[in-house]
């Protein structure tokens, strides 16, 4: 193989990866967030689930996109591992419309297709219309690089250390193995699939060469998925499980169907003159009769995942954030971004919320009886509720300042007002703790009465608090509603209770240092229900935004 041949293998690899990446990213452009709200409203049915993933994958060209937003929304809880496991199988049969696509052979008409395309981008403002040609230049360029490749890979058939190398690859291990390999490195089986298609129009491989190599493109494209799950939570682990089992036990179905049956010649029987087409009918044979073979299996496959990969016993006494991903700012498929960037934000100031309220509850309970073991368990708390509230501005200052598109960056704004306002109950929590340690050292005490007060006012804002915790969107109806009463009868109460602290420090019923500590806690129990409806408005606010997306129905909201 000359040099020459060397350089147009490499320029037409590069055409061909290139035009595969314009015609995904025009096709995710043109799709993406209607795909991701097909998704968004997937139900349980598997049949449905297998068909909307097909559907996604055939239109974004890429099943690694599709498993990269599965493992996103599952780590996300906008999914459930059972639904994921159909989203998957459904993947895995829309990335063969790639193969099927290139088998089709329209070299010829390749230039003029992208001509038109970049024409489209040219020559017009409309984003439609800049979609649609990014489609067809990266299709026309992609098919001009097949060509070249072909091409350059011509004096192969000559090479007898080539076909040496090729031979081998009908053994079932070298071919799966070199397979998945290549595919892992491009992280793409499409891209791979391609590839060897173009291997087989030069003439340089044959369907029985290339059928074990096949196998393990599919076993390879797992890598993407699994490097998305780096970093996430079990359950999105577990997705990228299913998408490693499905594969592997479909190459082993398929290894002993290819070894005990003239597997191979009956796929050449179809097209016998188009060797690409008999590496795409395997590709999309393999797939089909893989999902429709594990269709019955689903809940299987996903008691498969527990298994390797179960509950962790107990809990880690380590500061983390429990449902923040910032993985999701760093891969390249960012389809669904927004609702899961969303969705987790909306789930961890639920978990910072938890803090606050045991905080809350844990300072009324110090003026009640101080101990040293539950104050220095406040600070600690307070310490991590600090450490959500960094990590809740620098995940919300990802999201804005990232350069893909965010349709719900508008909520993105709120979710830093609430986890703001947590942090401040946060602070109030520890000035009450610290009067009751100051009672305590100074062997000072409250009288029953004043007690008694202190802990309606305990009550009515843990009662704030505990109306904030909510499963989803839809219970946000008449939350500020609720939250207001209870607010504005704290404020009565605290009015209330200060003249009667006034009346008992006029009667000598308590002291002067007594009553400004009194003071100052009842202050700080009215600032907490202060804090509890500006999240009730903020939560709202989100609803609202929510709703214009489409995650819920507009027509739930009312004014």
């Amino acid at each position: 193989m000359e040099l020459s041949n060397i350089f147009a293998l490499l320029g037409g690899l590069a055409l061909f990866l290139y035009g595969m990446t314009m015609m995904s990213n025009g096709l995710e452009l043109a799709a993406g967030n209607k795909m991701k709200t097909i998704l968004e409203k997937l139900i349980t049915n598997r049949f449905l689930g297998v068909g909307v993933g097909a559907l996604i994958t055939a239109l974004i060209q890429s099943s690694s996109a599709t498993t990269v937003m599965t493992v996103g929304f599952v780590n996300a809880g906008l999914m459930k591992l059972e639904n994921a496991v159909w989203v998957i199988m459904g993947a895995n049969i829309g990335t063969t419309i790639t193969g099927q696509l290139i088998a089709l052979d329209i070299t010829a008409l390749a230039p003029v297709i992208a001509f038109i395309g970049v024409a489209l981008i040219a020559f017009f403002k409309s984003k439609r219309l800049d979609a649609i040609g990014t489609i067809a230049a990266g299709l026309g360029i992609l098919f001009m690089g097949m060509e070249m490749m072909s091409g350059a890979m011509v004096p192969l058939r000559s090479s007898p250390e080539f076909v040496s190398i090729v031979s081998n690859f009908e053994n079932p291990l070298i071919g799966i193995a070199v397979g998945a390999l290549f595919t892992a490195i491009i992280q793409s089986s499409s891209a791979s699939v391609g590839i060897l298609q173009a291997l087989a129009m030069s003439g340089v491989i044959t369907l029985p060469s290339a059928i074990y190599v096949l196998f393990g493109q599919n076993i390879g494209t797992c890598i993407t998925a699994v490097l998305a799950s780096i970093g996430t939570g079990r359950n999105a682990k577990r997705t990228t499980i299913l998408h490693l089992s499905f594969n592997i036990i479909g190459t082993i179905i398929f290894v002993i169907i290819s070894m005990l049956t003239p597997f191979a010649q009956w796929m050449q029987a179809l097209t016998p003159t188009n060797i690409p087409a008999q590496i795409a009918n395997v590709h999309t044979v393999f797939n089909v009769a893989t999902t429709i073979l594990l269709l019955p299996f689903g809940k299987q496959l996903v008691q498969l995942a527990y298994k390797i990969l179960p509950e962790k016993e107990g809990h880690e006494d380590r500061m983390d954030v429990k449902f923040l991903d910032f993985s999701i700012f760093t891969n390249d498929y960012h389809i669904g971004t927004s609702a899961i960037a969303n969705t987790q934000l909306f789930n961890e100031t639920q978990n910072m919320l938890d803090v606050a309220i045991d905080n809350v509850r844990r300072s009324f309970e110090l003026m009640i009886s101080y101990k040293d073991e539950k104050y220095e368990k406040l600070q600690k708390s307070e310490e991590y509720i600090n450490y959500l509230n960094k990590q809740i501005v620098d995940f919300t200052t990802n999201a804005i300042s990232n350069e893909f598109p965010i349709e719900g960056s508008q909520t993105i704004g709120l979710f830093l007002k609430v986890s703001a306002d947590l942090e401040r109950i946060g602070d109030h929590a520890v000035n009450i703790a610290a009067r009751a340690k100051l009672l305590h050292d100074e062997n000072r005490r409250f009288s029953d009465t004043a007690l008694d007060e202190i802990g309606i006012m305990s009550s009515l804002c843990t009662n704030i608090l505990d109306e904030l915790k909510i499963m989803n969107y839809d219970e946000f109806k008449d939350l500020v509603d609720k939250v207001d009463i209870i607010e504005e009868n704290i404020d009565k109460t605290n009015y209330q209770f200060g003249i009667n602290q006034l009346i008992r420090l006029k009667n000598k019923q308590c002291t002067t240092e007594n009553s400004v500590v009194y003071t100052k806690t009842l202050t700080d129990f009215e600032r907490i229900g202060d804090h509890g409806l500006n999240i009730a408005q903020s939560f709202y606010k989100i609803r609202k935004a929510v709703a214009a997306m489409k995650m819920v129905k507009p027509e739930m909201i009312e004014e």
